[in-house]
């Protein structure tokens, strides 16, 4: 078994304070050992906020995102610190899904990325945003993200 190299961590072991914004955050990466191997890497974030950037109030989601890595991993306690930075952050929806996955692909360079977010409502409709870079690679194992559509009280 390969050991990954993690020289380049600077926040993996150590305290680090959460972001104060997404501009922030820093995201690492680690090396794959499995690089020439299709394989599908699913983040899930249940309770995801930002905030309303017109009111102040808080927005919540449930964000999945799933990447086929090509030579990198995204750090976990990183991304972790990244999606916590959204808390205090003022931005639609749309943008913040967007944000989220432009921030990995820039990173990650992955053979391909799709994010799902679902978003509870307020003000009685959610708003879903989903994107990816394009067609999954052929052949990789890749699940439903799992997750309803809302349904209210139906």
């Amino acid at each position: 078994m390969t050991k990954t190299d993690v020289s380049g961590l600077s926040q993996l072991g150590a305290k680090v304070d959460l972001p104060q914004s997404p501009d922030e955050a820093v995201l690492e990466r680690v090396p794959s050992n499995h690089t020439g191997t299709d394989f599908v890497v699913r983040f899930t974030a249940p309770e995801f906020t930002s905030l309303c950037p017109m009111t102040g109030q808080p927005d919540f989601a449930h964000i999945v995102i799933d990447y086929v890595p090509d030579g990198w991993l995204v750090e976990s306690k990183s991304l972790k610190l990244f999606l916590h930075s959204f808390r205090n952050h003022g931005a639609f929806h749309e943008d913040c899904t967007i944000d989220i996955a432009k921030r990995l692909v820039s990173l990650l360079s992955p053979k391909w990325l799709r994010i799902g977010a679902y978003w509870y409502p307020r003000g009685g409709i959610p708003i879903d945003v989903f994107w990816q870079t394009g067609a999954p690679p052929e052949g990789v194992w890749l699940p439903d993200q799992g997750v309803p559509t809302y349904r209210g009280r139906g």
